[in-house]
């Protein structure tokens, strides 16, 4: 059974930083796209930031252009999401997911595999 999960959240001010980690048991990250999303109360899901499988190819939100950073590290099986500069609107809880069908990289629908999410929250 596929187990995606999440961590490395957490309170911080505006201004600092965080990494988030991704963690797959029975799933061998290193041969799929991954994507980072996010979702604050109230609002939709939206996609973050995206990686292929070699690293080669990755995506952002403009929200996030130059402040987060998306990285896999495969040996490990493990997905990060180095994120800088933070703002109060960056808090939302952060998911990781495995793309698994054809669509815009930033579509929670042509992803599967979610975790339960960690929490980043941002204070101004």
């Amino acid at each position: 059974q596929v187990q995606v999960a999440e961590s490395g959240g957490g309170f911080v001010q505006a201004g600092g930083s965080l990494r988030l980690s991704c963690t797959a048991s029975a799933l061998p990250l290193d041969t799929y796209p991954m994507g980072w999303f996010r979702q604050a109360p109230g609002k939709e899901r939206e996609g973050v930031a995206y990686i292929n499988p070699t690293g080669l190819a990755i995506l952002y939100a403009d929200s996030v252009k130059g402040r987060f950073t998306i990285s896999r590290a495969n040996a490990e099986n493990t997905l990060y999401l180095q994120m800088s500069d933070l703002k109060p609107e960056d808090t939302a809880m952060y998911y990781c997911a495995v793309k698994i069908r054809s669509g815009a990289w930033n579509s929670p629908a042509v992803y599967d595999y979610w975790g339960q999410g960690t929490q980043v929250t941002v204070s101004s």
